[in-house]
């Protein structure tokens, strides 16, 4: 299971923010590319990006600390957030970013998403995000009557890389995930699926491997914090078992 250490950008800087609440903001570092690197020094194998402000606006808006990342960390990274149309898509990947999360458009445009899995295999996921089991666009601000387990499975044959499902009501509540609706996705779909919200804990993390059907999970705040140490982490899960 790949351990994904999560930088939002918010305003160029560093931040998490609790329950996707804009106005709830704790900025960690003023230097993403700066807090990038220190997680690849710890040894990670990718990063996970998120522009806040561009999820709200519908296009890119920290640009800058995104080019800036991927000019300093050979890692591969992936990057949601305000990506809602074929030309954004196609100027990130350029970018070097090595996958893109389509997340709103996910909802409102689907097609977009099988055009551009067509057109850059591997390298599109879907980003489902979820409240009470119910799909959230437009960063979160849009609740939808989409149930998760039905739109992933609109996608089984569209190609896309991975599913990132989060539950909101976990995300930077540091109260743990959503075990049991994470790998009861991960079952549902051919799809792999990456857990988001709420992974607070080395315990949260292998408890997620050990269900032997999730593939990937990304933590921020509890990097941030400390609570989760990454390159123990990363260790502990190298010697982990998986178990179906």
């Amino acid at each position: 299971m790949i351990l994904f250490p999560a930088i939002d950008l918010k305003d160029g800087n560093a931040v998490r923010l609790v329950h996707g609440d804009m106005n709830q903001t704790t900025v960690f570092n003023d230097d993403p590319a700066a807090q990038a690197r220190a997680f690849v020094d710890a040894g990670c194998a990718w990063l996970h990006l998120v522009d806040l402000n561009g999820a709200f606006a519908g296009e890119p808006v920290n640009a800058a600390p995104v080019e800036a990342i991927l000019a300093a960390c050979p890692v591969p990274t992936q990057l949601g957030g305000g990506i809602r149309d074929m030309a954004t898509i196609e100027r990130w990947l350029a970018k070097g970013l090595t996958r893109v999360i389509l997340g709103t458009v996910a909802v409102e445009n689907p097609a977009l998403v099988r055009e551009a899995a067509r057109a850059f295999p591997g390298q599109v996921a879907v980003g489902l995000d979820a409240r009470n089991g119910r799909v959230a666009t437009r960063g979160w601000a849009e609740e939808t009557d989409v149930m998760v387990t039905d739109l992933a499975r609109s996608f089984e044959d569209a190609g896309i890389a991975a599913i990132i499902y989060t539950d909101i009501l976990r995300d930077g509540a540091m109260k743990g995930p959503n075990v049991d609706a994470t790998a009861a996705l991960a079952r549902a779909v051919t799809i792999p699926v990456i857990a988001s919200g709420g992974v607070s804990s080395m315990a949260d993390l292998i408890t997620l491997k050990q269900t032997g059907v999730i593939a990937g999970a990304i933590s921020g705040r509890a990097l941030y914090d400390g609570a989760i140490d990454l390159a123990a982490a990363l260790a502990a899960l190298a010697a982990t078992p998986a178990s179906a």
